[in-house]
């Protein structure tokens, strides 16, 4: 594999994306696909984060959407993206890959607190780096806390694995027509409401100049060739 041009990255993932082809929960078959995808970037010499929602397990906005307290939701769905990187560190150490989980909500008996350089000591020590539990804080998504992530631990890119293959300009899913772009701006992406990811973290990356990568995860190898600068992806950066 020829060696990528990005020397440490943040990828995203969705929480859906770990529930495989069950209606709820974690695969963890499918679990330990990905893990090998992350595995076979990582051993191109990669410095790898990992940022992964918790929508398979509960996601806040829905409970809130249900009459649930929005910050009491918002709390439990930080709690579910502690799971999922626990789950996502197991499959990853089975394959030899060394790995920290932090957590922006402290909670020592599993993972260790969210400390910067405690973070970059790990990635230069070859580990991949699972942030979970979001900012830490309500009322903000697992997209803002990547794009935080991202900023703060100074990666080339943001990766977004999703389940459509880049951003197009209204939903492939409802539009057979619609048009995806190799590459857009993060204005557009604003000004038009793109559903890249939410506003607040499109902001971040274009203020500190990150560019959003967005792909199918569910592709298997699609991971790896996207690194490569290869694959069906769309590029998220300034105009």
């Amino acid at each position: 594999m020829s060696a990528p041009a990005y020397k440490r990255v943040l990828l995203k993932l969705s929480g859906e994306v770990l529930m495989g082809n069950q209606q709820f929960g974690i695969d963890p078959e499918f679990v330990g696909e990905l893990a090998k995808e992350v595995k076979e970037a990582k051993d191109t010499g990669l410095e790898i984060c990992l940022v992964i929602g918790g929508g398979n397990i509960f996601r806040g906005m829905a409970g809130a959407a249900k009459g649930m307290d929005r910050a009491q939701a918002d709390y439990m769905g930080m709690l579910a993206t502690v799971m999922n990187a626990l789950a996502m560190q197991n499959a990853l150490e089975q394959l030899g890959v060394p790995t920290r989980v932090q957590s922006a909500i402290e909670m020592d008996k599993v993972c260790e607190p969210v400390i910067r350089r405690r973070a970059e000591r790990h990635l230069e020590k070859g580990r991949v780096v699972i942030f979970a539990a979001g900012v830490g804080a309500p009322y903000f998504t697992t997209d803002s806390g990547a794009a935080l992530r991202a900023a703060e631990m100074q990666c080339d890119a943001l990766f977004k694995g999703t389940s459509v293959d880049g951003v197009y300009d209204s939903d492939p899913k409802t539009n057979s027509s619609a048009k995806r772009y190799e590459t857009v701006d993060y204005d557009t992406v604003l000004a038009d409401n793109l559903k890249v990811m939410d506003a607040s973290a499109v902001a971040l990356c274009r203020d500190n100049a990150i560019p959003i990568v967005v792909f199918s995860i569910r592709e298997q190898g699609n991971l790896a060739k996207v690194l490569r600068g290869e694959g069906t992806q769309t590029i998220v950066r300034k105009g």
